[in-house]
């Protein structure tokens, strides 16, 4: 069977439909999976490529051709693309992403005898939807309104294929994790994830260097990633309140990296705490320590799902609160997600 999945952006969003690659293999052994994504997104699915849950990863970029559509350049990509979209005829093509862009795409790739387009039916509670998705598909499928996002996608999948949903989601990711060893000897790091597209997002600066002043006194150290020059002034400015009157650097400021090297660099960390953005739910998706800080209370939409009963500790947690949750809050859900409980006893709580 060949499974045509349309998810196009944004970051975030391509990390919570990462686990549907997982759910098609396990109940159609054998099935053959191609993506398409925005070009920029396309190296956080290297690692299912390489591993061969993926067949072929479909780049394009929407976003920069609609910019100039009529330029030679794009006529030319535009072509390109098109002509890899249509080389393979697909069993199912399921579009994910519920936009005029992504049905368009569904629209132009080639089906099998037989074959058929899916597509969600109706917008669900905090996500964009517009109705070409529905008029372009076969098979639209109603969703229930109030669904986490991760869980839409997963649904969407089982019902257009008909196969039973498993209980756990696996982003195929932790084998990254697993295999990105640290030297012996080498610092505990855990990255702060302090970047967002949007300012009301945000956690305050102070925040983060208080709490990185706590975990510094436990030993660990902290990596500052950053995508834009405004986010590494903030990584300079949470590093140099880290390191003040201090003999060795323990707040660290990363180079900026592409975003498959920014993946393998956080699964090298032993946790991370960040803001509701397409980073933070990577660490997620990597199976690390991880707790999420939200002003808004929608982390029921994008937050780190809880675990099943008798499943273990939650090892992802979100903290809300407004106008911001406080460091204790942070502190105590980062306590209650290390995976050596038998320390936290020995942790006192923030002055």
């Amino acid at each position: 069977m060949r499974i045509l999945l349309v998810k196009l952006s944004s970051l975030g969003d391509v990390v919570h439909t990462l686990p549907v690659v997982q759910d098609i293999l396990a109940a159609r052994p054998g099935a053959q999976i191609d993506w398409v994504v925005e070009r920029s997104f396309a190296p956080l699915l290297s690692p299912l490529r390489a591993s061969g849950h993926l067949q072929h990863v479909i780049p394009c970029e929407l976003r920069r051709w609609r910019k100039a559509p009529l330029a030679s350049a794009t006529r030319a990509e535009w072509g390109a693309f098109k002509k890899q979209l249509q080389a393979q005829p697909y069993d199912a093509v399921i579009d994910l992403q519920g936009l005029t862009k992504s049905a368009l795409v569904a629209r132009l790739a080639r089906l099998a005898p037989g074959g058929k387009r899916y597509a969600l039916a109706n917008q669900t509670e905090g996500s964009a939807y517009e109705a070409p998705t529905r008029w372009v598909a076969d098979v639209a499928i109603a969703m229930a309104p109030h669904i986490h996002a991760m869980q839409r996608g997963r649904e969407l999948c089982a019902r257009a294929l008909g196969y039973a949903l498993p209980p756990v989601p696996d982003f195929g990711l932790k084998v990254l994790s697993a295999h990105m060893k640290r030297a012996q000897g080498a610092p505990e790091i855990i990255a702060f994830v302090h970047g967002t597209s949007r300012a009301d997002k945000q956690w305050p600066l102070e925040n983060w260097v208080r709490l990185g002043r706590q975990l510094i006194a436990h030993g660990y150290r902290i990596a500052l990633p950053h995508g834009s020059t405004d986010e590494l002034a903030t990584s300079q400015a949470i590093a140099a309140g880290l390191n003040a009157g201090s003999a060795e650097d323990r707040g660290i400021v990363w180079p900026r990296l592409s975003l498959d090297a920014l993946t393998q660099h956080l699964a090298q960390c032993v946790g991370v705490i960040g803001v509701d953005s397409g980073l933070s739910h990577i660490a997620v998706a990597l199976d690390l320590p991880h707790v999420q800080i939200y002003n808004f209370d929608t982390a029921w939409r994008t937050g780190p799902l809880p675990v099943p009963a008798g499943s273990g500790a939650q090892r992802q947690l979100s903290v809300f609160a407004r106008p911001t949750p406080s460091v204790q809050a942070v502190w105590d859900a980062w306590l209650s997600c290390q995976p050596l409980p038998a320390q936290v006893s020995e942790w006192a709580p923030l002055p």
